[in-house]
């Protein structure tokens, strides 16, 4: 890494407070910064700290195996959802035709809100099997339930009858809570610690 100048030092600096006090948007500071030359000190300082950050968080990857078991972990969950949002989304094999930003927004959003209505309801059907098996007194594996993913789509017929005469209906209060002890999973990787708040 190339020893920072004053000046470039100063600017990132001033920045900082520039951006912090939001008196330009961030995304018109990269415009600038990325338009500007290569011999900007701002641009270059920036540059290299970019540089030491990836590199750190590399090492990091690398040397830390608990942390790639989470990030792991972690992008598994990003890619199924966003494969599960694009199931969900088939109107018009999922292409938003609009080019109006607003309704562009408006798309993504509504198409989200259903995303997350699915999976909440597929989230009360598996915690109301679970409880069954329990009552008919099946031992239930903490193990088990944290394989289980949200994300099912057989039992669902996209091309089936909408009924909104229901929607005026007040649903009973559902019951977060199952009488199983996720606290073994959570103690072998703090990966899994979201397993027993996520039932």
């Amino acid at each position: 890494m190339s020893q920072r100048s004053p000046s470039g030092r100063r600017g990132c600096q001033s920045t900082h407070v520039v951006v912090d006090a939001d008196y330009v948007s961030s995304s018109t500071l990269l415009k600038r910064l990325r338009s500007g030359s290569k011999k900007n000190a701002t641009y270059a300082a920036f540059r290299e700290v970019g540089r030491v950050i990836r590199t750190v968080q590399l090492l990091r990857y690398l040397s830390d195996a608990p942390l790639r078991r989470r990030v792991t972990a972690a992008t598994n969950k990003v890619e199924s959802f966003n494969r599960f949002s694009q199931w969900v989304g088939f109107g018009n094999r999922g292409v938003i035709a609009d080019n109006d930003p607003v309704e562009q927004e408006k798309a993504m959003k509504f198409n989200a809100l259903l995303t997350n209505a699915v999976i909440f309801h597929n989230a009360l059907d598996i915690a109301e099997i679970v409880r069954q098996l329990l009552e008919e007194g099946w031992t239930i594996d903490p193990e088990d339930l944290a394989h289980i993913s949200p994300y099912l789509t057989e039992h669902i017929n996209r091309f089936g009858e909408y009924s909104t005469h229901e929607l005026g209906i007040q649903p009973e209060a559902y019951d977060p809570k199952l009488d199983v002890d996720f606290a073994p999973l959570r103690e072998a990787d703090p990966a899994a610690a979201g397993f027993g708040q996520a039932a």
